[in-house]
């Protein structure tokens, strides 16, 4: 026990806080109070918007007493999760632009929108390889398919999110890329050999280690090649020990999410967490049951199965992010371009998959196909094209240009790549008298796309790119 009463083992839990549209983060009360009556390590925060968040994370500031390590996904910029945040287009849209320093920039936006309010480590870049068509769940999100491309561009955003102030996180450690099981659903199996895996998938994870990223997110897959025993990642001490060993890296490691069905398999969330600490992961990321997995490490603790000498590694570690984490910010120079919408502009320009750039006659006749709908997790809306368009040039009745936007991003709940069956009979229907259909998705995905009328790539159904959209349509139209 700490000299505050609170036990040592629960600072490397890391439970997750979410914002509803109806009530903000208030719903979360009793879940904040008993994870600081814990005593746990931080937090990962979902959605919000500025104020919202800056409020959550200096309030569980002042309630711990200590500093925290505050988390969020931002791939795609601290505008993923907090509205009024700057944007980023998707990976591999930033990597078809061939410019490190439009990378860097990204990274370091991102950092210092996200210390500006409160949070202070960022799960991003991904290291994975989008090696696989069949993949269900990277795709857009990996800045592509060739390891010493992937591994320079890993290398770019780190170093300009850690220069700026924030922690950044190399995942899904060995490589998500080749699963075409999504680890959200069950435990994805990657046959690959070992010397492949080492010679590709790997090789983005050494060059983050090599440039000093701040910690790992461990993948809930198994890579028999690896480890024979056929545990996923997150348990496995073989793999782990690689990490350690044969690449050399002595930062922070976190689980992905412990939600997920691969990290259980079988197992009570609370054995898993155990293990994953015995197996060499330092930090837990989003636990159902806080306080069950707290005492689950602690009974582990007391009994021996888990060493004192193995929680005292993973706090030290905890504590050398955590100084990181609350360092000084720095400024952000000038970028490439002179905003995330003049970026989200240029990959326009250069984004026809199929055909030239029409021109439109307008008030156009948009049509939307989107394959995001049904999940848990709402999609953002499929309306800022049209909204940002508005109505003088969206037409009510049939006369002007037919265009349709089709959204099919990666998303957990679907455990497909692609289209559904569904989608492709709606875009084949609409297709047919189409002058433009706008793909945001994959561009990989254009073989799915019936027809021959022109095909323009937006990669992503995010609002920075559906109002790119807009302003690329208006330009076109007479």
């Amino acid at each position: 026990m700490t000299a505050t009463g609170t036990a040592p083992a629960a600072r490397l839990i890391l439970p997750a806080l979410r914002w509803r549209v109806d009530g903000g983060f208030a719903h979360e009360a009793s879940a904040i109070a008993d994870a600081l009556d814990l005593g746990v390590g931080g937090f990962i925060v979902f959605g919000g918007n500025v104020e919202a968040v800056r409020r959550l994370t200096a309030d569980l500031m002042r309630r711990a007493g200590r500093p925290l390590l505050i988390a969020s996904d931002l791939e795609r910029g601290a505008g993923q999760q907090v509205e009024g945040l700057t944007e980023f287009p998707p990976p591999a849209a930033l990597a078809s632009l061939e410019d490190a320093a439009v990378i860097r920039w990204a990274g370091a936006v991102t950092a210092q929108e996200a210390r500006a309010v409160g949070i202070n480590w960022i799960f991003a870049p991904v290291a994975d390889l989008d090696v696989l068509p069949d993949n269900p769940i990277v795709q857009t999100r990996s800045f592509g398919a060739d390891p010493d491309r992937v591994a320079s561009y890993v290398r770019s955003w780190i170093e300009g999110c850690q220069d700026a102030g924030a922690l950044a996180c190399a995942k899904h450690y060995p490589g998500h890329g080749r699963t075409i099981v999504d680890s959200h659903l069950d435990l994805p199996v990657v046959d690959a050999s070992a010397h492949t895996l080492r010679n590709t998938d790997l090789l983005p994870f050494g060059v983050a280690a090599d440039c000093g990223v701040a910690s790992m997110m461990t993948g809930h897959v198994a890579y028999p090649a690896l480890d024979p025993s056929g545990l996923p990642a997150t348990l496995s001490r073989r793999i782990l020990q690689e990490l350690r060993d044969s690449i050399g890296y002595d930062g922070l490691v976190v689980t992905d999410a412990l939600i997920m069905d691969g990290a259980l398999q079988g197992k009570r969330e609370s054995d898993a967490a155990v293990e994953a600490v015995r197996a060499g992961v330092d930090l837990l990321l989003y636990p159902n049951d806080s306080r069950r997995v707290n005492d689950a490490l602690e009974q582990a603790l007391a009994s021996g199965a888990l060493s004192h000498e193995r929680l005292r590694e993973a706090l030290g570690r905890y504590e050398r992010a955590l100084t990181l984490a609350t360092g000084p910010t720095a400024p952000v120079t000038r970028g490439p371009f002179e905003s995330a919408a003049a970026l989200a502009d240029a990959l326009l320009e250069q984004g026809m998959l199929r055909g030239a750039a029409p021109r439109l006659q307008g008030p156009v006749e948009l049509s939307v196909v989107d394959d995001d709908v049904g999940g848990p997790y709402p999609p953002g809306p499929s309306t800022w094209t049209r909204d940002a368009l508005g109505g003088d040039l969206v037409g009510r009745y049939a006369g002007g240009s037919r265009v349709v936007l089709a959204f099919v991003e990666p998303r957990a709940w679907k455990g497909r790549s692609g289209f559904s069956p569904e989608s492709r009979e709606a875009l084949a229907d609409r297709a047919a008298d189409a002058d433009l259909i706008i793909l945001f998705g994959h561009p990989r995905l254009l073989p799915e796309i019936p027809g021959d009328a022109p095909v323009l790539l937006a990669w992503h159904r995010q609002r920075l790119m559906q109002e790119a959209v807009a302003r690329w349509l208006r330009a076109r139209l007479t």
